[in-house]
């Protein structure tokens, strides 16, 4: 958009509001941070895509694909836990720990998570590595665009986006995979028998994914990710981030005349000026102007610039992850100092912990039944005949296991000589109801709980109904009163 300037502010030039994106051309480079993402890529994609078809066995009833969404059976598996609607908590405490490890990724080492382990991160680096395989490194590739389009033109474009195309379309499968048995869904897909909801959301995925890593890249990283402002907001002077060490670098130049600079005694820095470390940045950050915004500290400048370093016969590192106090401390003559426990990290790694232990014990002690009373409301007790007293109680049992499950009831606080009776129930054990509760299900039956004739009671007695595991002895409660004139 172009705006003519007010001629009152004296402008002769008109005012440019807005700069069009201007397309990257990323150039290969290799090197320890180039291998590290390499590693990162090939362990996180294959657990994305081939984690849905690892089985787990979990007994009868109960499905065995080791990582599994249930939505019709409102379930949630990962190997060996299994996490149920009404534990919702455990997902709040995940988002928990999923920030706090954010946090502490970056009080240590900046955004290593968006240079390394972001979805959008590895997805592009990959879209980016079929480019090139296609259409040549950095120069072939700004030379092709220029070029007018011919046979040869035409068919890398089309190799091109049709290899993106099947990346993204085997993303988006991957995912609904992670919904349903992934064998079995993998053939009703094939035959054109699975839900209409799958071919949607495949298709979406395939979309936003073909999108976002084949054409928005780096705009994603820069202007739609909200990880940078808050990542701005939280680093402090003791966080290591890829930093271009100027102190040893400027005043840089061309390598010839830094060496004719040195020799007369007069300031040469070791930077030459090659450029290399912005041609290979994924977001065109020139890391020379210091910590951006759009730096994702991937690490790719460090190994450009080590390898040119090499060439020149200079020492390595002229790029590295550092600090600028480090850089301040140099110039004074003093050693660089590393400080990656500090109170900032060790509070982030204590609260990690103690989420997580809490985590690890709410999953270990919880009850696999379950058991809920309802008091009747109108009438809230019945007096009998014979002298008692007689409350009615909805009570529902749950049985959160795989297979079917008998239950003795009991009512504890009552005073010698009360009865319990569930109606519709015919075995008892001792005066108890003998309850069987079907697996995953859960049942509710009526219980009438009588006093005594003559028995001295409160108007509201504290009475706890318990349930107790016939086979594995397993026991939960619930609490309610017993209502009396």
């Amino acid at each position: 958009m172009r705006v003519e300037p007010d001629a009152a502010l004296g402008g002769n030039e008109p005012e440019e509001w807005f700069a069009s994106a201007k397309k990257i051309y990323p150039m290969a480079t290799h090197g320890t941070f180039r291998r590290i993402k390499w590693a990162l890529l090939f362990i996180t994609l294959g657990i994305y895509y081939f984690l849905p078809f690892i089985r787990w066995d979990r007994g009868p009833n109960a499905p065995d694909q080791a990582v599994l969404v249930d939505l019709e059976g409102r379930r949630a598996y990962f190997f060996f836990i299994e996490i149920w609607p009404q534990e919702v908590y455990y997902l709040t405490g995940l988002l928990i720990v999923a920030a706090l490890a954010l946090f502490l990724m970056n009080a240590i080492a900046g955004r290593i998570w968006c240079g390394y382990l972001c979805p959008q991160t590895v997805w592009t680096d990959l879209f980016m590595w079929v480019e090139r395989q296609i259409e040549g490194d950095r120069r072939d590739r700004i030379a092709l665009d220029k070029a007018p389009m011919t046979f040869s033109k035409f068919a890398k474009r089309v190799a091109k986006h049709t290899s993106w195309l099947m990346i993204a379309w085997w993303t988006g499968g991957a995912w609904v995979l992670y919904f349903s048995d992934a064998p079995t869904l993998v053939y009703e897909l094939a035959t054109f028998q699975a839900p209409w909801s799958a071919y949607l959301w495949i298709a979406i995925l395939t979309a936003t994914t073909y999108l976002l890593a084949g054409f928005m890249r780096e705009q994603v990283c820069i202007y739609m990710c909200p990880w940078p402002r808050i990542q701005a907001a939280l680093t402090d002077e003791k966080a290591l981030n890829v930093t271009y060490r100027w102190d040893r670098g400027e005043p840089r130049g061309p390598l010839k005349r830094n060496k004719e600079l040195a020799e007369q005694g007069l300031p040469a820095g070791d930077c030459i000026d090659c450029g290399q470390c912005f041609h290979v940045c994924p977001t065109g950050v020139d890391i020379r102007g210091g910590l951006q915004l759009d730096c994702i500290q991937c690490g790719l400048c460090i190994d450009a610039c080590d390898n040119v370093m090499t060439k020149v016969g200079k020492p390595t590192g002229l790029i590295g992850y550092d600090t600028d106090e480090n850089i301040q401390r140099r110039l004074d003559g003093k050693d660089p100092i590393y400080e990656i426990v500090r109170p900032r990290t060790v509070i982030y790694a204590v609260v990690i912990a103690l989420t997580g232990a809490i985590m690890l014990y709410a999953l270990l002690t919880r009850d696999f039944a379950g058991i809920s009373a309802l008091h009747d409301r109108n009438p809230i007790f019945v007096a009998q005949n014979d002298g008692s007293i007689r409350n009615g109680f909805t009570v529902r049992l749950m049985n959160k296991r795989t297979h079917e499950r008998s239950f003795l009831l009991n009512v504890e606080g009552m005073p010698a000589g009360s009865r319990i009776e569930a109606v519709g129930i015919e075995h008892y054990f001792e005066g108890r109801p003998y309850v069987v509760v079907g697996p995953d299900q859960t049942r509710e039956i009526r219980v009438l709980v009588s006093s005594p004739a003559g028995a001295k009671l409160d108007p509201s007695t504290p009475i706890t109904f318990r349930l107790t595991d016939t086979v594995m002895g397993e026991v939960v409660t619930t609490k309610d009163f017993f209502k009396a004139p």
